[in-house]
């Protein structure tokens, strides 16, 4: 290349614009950069944190795009037909992920779900780490783990999702969950004290979940069309052919159901066993009421012979 050519080149106004537009995205990420990490640390709530860094960095992409377009806006009008054209291909090709993008607007302004919840989406549980453009990104409860409890491993899931099947959110409006165990009782045991000592240890394992859970579900109502559904603990006796059966129902904290249920079972176990057999659990027993005559013969024989040796 001689030195005309390179002048030529250098002073070419689209080698300019290039050039300008390259500039401006270095400076747009340097200054989204700096803002993170200043932000980073004056802001102690992580998730008010987070959504701020993703705010800035949507942000950030944003003015790059318009820079783009009002630098080369003189260009864009001959491009209307071919970039049509284009488009419908395009739209047709990334349906999916156009979709995906809806849903992204949908769970952030629509407010399905957010960094934290405990949801069930496409058919996997677990809580939301992350929400990006396309995808949602989950840190999976369940599977071969039993209780709610972390698998290990991360899922993400298109938002797409959310148009497609339903979303199962966990700790939305009501950060709770009703929940139940069944204590079997032997027929014999005094009911009565039965009742008494499962009360107690209710009142002292969950108690203080009672007036956080009427608040919120109080929220609820005025939110939704529910009804005033009782959140005391409540324990209903039921009987059947095998023993008498205590349900205790009660609402626990979203992320505390394998343990809370740890401790009721420790507590009742602990205070049957201080009644010495005034209350007895329950468990699957076999009893054979009578034995039938059996008449044993050997072939030959005739039936009622008894041999007089």
């Amino acid at each position: 290349m001689d030195t005309t050519a390179l002048e030529k080149w250098l002073y070419d106004p689209t080698v300019g614009k290039f050039v300008g537009v390259l500039i401006g995205i270095i400076l747009v990420w340097l200054v989204a950069r700096f803002f993170k990490r200043t932000l980073a640390g004056r802001i102690r709530d992580t998730g008010i944190r987070y959504q701020v860094r993703k705010f800035i960095t949507y942000l950030s992409y944003l003015l790059i795009i318009v820079m783009i377009t009002l630098v080369f806006s003189d260009r864009l009008g001959s491009l209307t037909v071919a970039l049509g054209v284009a488009g419908a291909g395009i739209t047709f090709a990334l349906q999916e992920v156009i979709v995906s993008l809806a849903g992204w607007f949908a769970i952030s302004f629509a407010g399905f779900y957010k960094n934290g919840d405990r949801v069930q989406l496409g058919g996997i549980r677990g809580d939301v780490i992350d929400i990006s453009l396309l995808r949602t990104t989950l840190m999976e409860i369940g599977e071969w783990v039993k209780g709610d409890q972390y698998s290990g491993r991360i899922v993400r899931i298109a938002n797409s999702f959310v148009f497609k099947e339903p979303v199962f959110n966990y700790s939305g409006d009501f950060p709770f969950l009703w929940d139940e165990i069944v204590i079997p009782i032997k027929y014999g045991s005094n009911h009565l004290l039965a009742r008494k000592l499962f009360q107690q240890v209710l009142d002292e394992v969950v108690a203080d979940y009672k007036n956080q859970a009427f608040n919120s579900w109080q929220t609820m109502v005025s939110k939704y069309m529910v009804e005033a559904a009782s959140v005391d603990p409540s324990i209903i006796l039921a009987l059947n052919d095998n023993w008498m059966e205590y349900t205790i129902r009660y609402v626990v904290d979203f992320k505390k159901r394998r343990g809370t249920k740890d401790r009721l079972y420790t507590r009742i176990l602990d205070e049957i066993a201080l009644t010495r057999g005034e209350v007895s659990l329950a468990s699957t027993t076999i009893q054979l009421v009578e034995i039938p005559t059996l008449n044993v013969h050997f072939q030959g024989e005739e039936p009622g012979y008894q041999d007089k040796n």
